[in-house]
């Protein structure tokens, strides 16, 4: 018996302008656009996906630019967050390494967040990217800022594309949450504000109970504290500066997360979600 093709990203044969994810053993609902000139590969056989819905980006989008390079992502580790040198210890993933580096790609005109991930020596670990804006969403996207209160979807990748983590913030006139699950479902937690007014404070919650929070330092939500539930200091989440032209002409922002020692699940895994989703769930509204 032919033994199924490995995990990854191949066309959708609903709709050949997407790639949709093989898990290697079945078709799931991820989608994003295909990029070419990348060649295809052959779609698996088995059961048809269906037709994909809305995709990550817009043909309207303008890029101003990538989210950075090797140098400029260790600058922002060691000089601009204060990480102040190599941290030892990580694994080479979004969940074992201690400095994680949040770059949100620079658009002149932004349909779609995306954003890129490396860790303290400049290495891509991975990806965010919002999925799933009706023509509603991107229209209030292009000319106003009330999309940043309609439901907001994101999906955090992995090195190759592969989703780790999916978040679901349903539409909000004041205190969010977001909700974080497993690609296949399963929910880890929620990140949930605990206030409207003063220095935004967020807290982590799973099966009922707290496990900890993030809260700003200032009242501009620039830098947050991470704490655990005994509100112990575990970690920082600081903005850097993503230059003059970033930011004088698009809305683009950069953060740092540095753990102070190795947390376990689902703590971890919240933490991650809120420092690589900090800007679309929170700092976007702000803007």
């Amino acid at each position: 018996m032919t033994a199924p093709p490995p995990p990854g990203w191949y066309p959708d044969q609903a709709d050949p302008r997407y790639v949709r994810w093989w898990d290697g053993r079945q078709w799931t609902p991820h989608v994003q656009p295909a990029r070419p000139p990348q060649p295809p590969r052959p779609a698996p056989g088995g059961p048809q996906p269906g037709r994909p819905g809305q995709g990550d980006a817009s043909p309207i989008e303008l890029a101003l630019g990538g989210t950075g390079d090797s140098d400029s992502v260790r600058h922002q580790a060691q000089q601009q967050a204060g990480v102040g040198g190599t941290v030892a210890g990580g694994g080479g993933t979004l969940f074992s390494e201690p400095v994680l580096v949040i770059n949100q790609k620079a658009k002149l005109i932004e349909m779609a967040n995306e954003y890129a991930v490396y860790d303290q020596h400049g290495g891509q670990l991975g990806s965010v990217v919002q999925t799933g804006q009706s023509g509603a969403q991107k229209a209030l996207r292009l000319f106003t800022k009330l999309d940043a209160l309609m439901t907001v979807r994101l999906e955090i990748r992995d090195a190759h594309g592969a989703p780790v983590l999916t978040m679901n913030r349903p539409a909000t006139l004041w205190k969010s949450t977001v909700h974080v699950q497993r690609p296949d479902g399963n929910p880890v937690g929620d990140i949930r504000m605990e206030n409207v007014f003063g220095k935004p404070r967020f807290v982590f919650e799973a099966g009922g109970q707290r496990l900890g929070g993030i809260a700003a330092q200032n009242l501009r939500a620039w830098d947050f504290k991470v704490i655990d539930a005994q509100d112990e200091h575990i970690g920082q989440i600081s903005k850097t500066w993503q230059g003059l032209g970033k930011a004088m002409f698009t809305t683009a922002d950069n953060y740092v997360l540095q753990l102070h020692r190795p947390l376990p699940d689902p703590l971890l895994s919240l933490v991650v979600a809120a420092a690589l989703t900090i800007d679309t769930t929170l700092g976007q509204a702000q803007k």
